[in-house]
């Protein structure tokens, strides 16, 4: 790197941070900083700003004190290449959020490693990024305790990784495979340093939460709220909440349909996935949803030249996002007048469950299923098992061998 332009004009960016009314702390690292980088810069092999950081914070474990360096650097670093001076209202980031953008180079290359060959086998960009995430942060905590390499890092420092401050387990099964994930891919490079690892990464058990679901009496209220064109839903949220009752399609997946989704010709609803798996669905058009849809589009649509299915009501008619899907299905639970206390979950992925338990009780083959929820991993299938009552009922063990004091299930 060339500082001749630091060394020429530093002293001008001095005097713009004192007539500026920067504080005398804020000044004072900013000049020791400059000092500290013409001292060195002959005996460092720096490639960015970012190596100089660093290469300053090294041997510090105070989370204020690297900070406070991580300003001064950025702000040194935007006048330096750039010619510019700190700006307190859009400030200057020297290094972006997440732990990615503080890892050294050679752990950067592991993460960069994995992404590259994960691409090329057309995983998710989701999932890529999830586990080189959580990679990353394992990678940046080995790189605060002041290990620069992979083969420093000991059994030890990789169980404290999972560990609280009291010894309890602070991840989740999830978080470690994520990591192994990286691990395993990156293996194929640096074979036995991430073997090694492998074998480090502690045994965790899948946690398993309790499942809320829709029971018979609520599904019951929905549909006959949904069905009912005197209800208080106006068109589009009844073509939504018929659309999430009858076909379990996603909340994003609604969020992304085109008017040319409806195939009226043809029966069908084309349904992209593109925000999960990428791959085209196509569900029936039945009667129900079809009568529905044609009602929002011939009575509530605003006119507009946007192509989306479901518009906002208020101008300018954006398309829906996600989120907004969810404060429909809120009205529809509202309306049917059920899950309207506190903690209750209304969310849309509701309707999805109950598609599937429907489905499972009904007898209807777990590949047909899976195919109508879009779903590409059969085993998607096995977390809606958990509230297959029907057949769990099923498996259930008589408890007429054991002695129970009597009143024991009286209400």
């Amino acid at each position: 790197m060339d500082f001749t332009n630091l060394r020429e004009h530093y002293h001008e960016l001095l005097t713009y941070l004192k007539e500026d009314g920067y504080t005398e702390g804020y000044i004072r690292r900013v000049r020791e900083n400059i000092l500290w980088i013409l001292k060195n810069e002959g005996h460092k092999a720096w490639q960015s700003y970012v190596d100089i950081y660093n290469d300053r914070v090294c041997k510090s474990g105070s989370y204020d004190y690297k900070r406070g360096h991580r300003v001064a650097f950025g702000a040194i670093q935007q006048f330096d290449l750039f010619g510019e001076y700190p700006n307190r209202k859009l400030g200057y980031r020297l290094i972006k959020r997440g732990a990615y953008h503080q890892l050294i180079p050679e752990f950067k290359a592991i993460i960069d490693y994995f992404k590259r060959s994960e691409k090329t086998r057309d995983l998710k960009k989701s999932t890529i990024n999830g586990s080189a995430n959580n990679a990353s942060t394992f990678l940046y905590e080995m790189q605060k305790k002041g290990i620069y390499s992979l083969d420093r890092i000991s059994e030890e420092d990789v169980i404290s990784f999972f560990l609280d401050g009291e010894g309890n387990l602070s991840k989740c099964s999830s978080y470690k495979k994520n990591i192994a994930a990286v691990f395993i891919v990156a293996a194929d490079w640096k074979e036995d340093e991430c073997i090694r690892l492998l074998a480090y990464l502690p045994q965790i058990r899948p946690r398993r939460k309790n499942v809320q679901f829709l029971t018979s009496e609520e599904a019951a209220s929905i549909r006959s709220t949904i069905d009912d064109e005197k209800s208080g839903l106006s068109f589009r949220n009844r073509a939504i909440g018929k659309l999430l009752f009858y076909t379990g399609i996603r909340a994003c997946d609604i969020a992304e349909m085109k008017r040319a989704s409806i195939d009226w010709e043809a029966d069908e609803i084309y349904v992209p996935q593109q925000q999960k798996t990428s791959q085209p669905l196509v569900l029936p058009l039945t009667a129900t949803i079809g009568n529905s849809i044609l009602d929002y589009l011939e009575n509530e649509r605003p006119d507009s030249s946007d192509d989306h299915l479901f518009l906002s009501e208020q101008y300018p008619h954006c398309p829906f996002e996600a989120g907004a899907v969810w404060h429909q299905s809120a009205k529809i639970y509202e309306e049917a007048g059920i899950r309207q206390e506190n903690g209750d979950r209304r969310g849309t992925h509701l309707f999805r469950h109950n598609v599937a338990t429907s489905f499972l009780g009904n007898g209807i083959a777990r590949p047909v299923i899976s195919n109508t929820l879009g779903h590409m991993d059969p085993n998607s299938l096995d977390a809606y098992l958990h509230s297959d009552i029907v057949h769990l009922k099923e498996c259930a063990l008589s408890i007429e061998g054991f002695l129970f004091n009597e009143g024991v299930f009286r209400r």
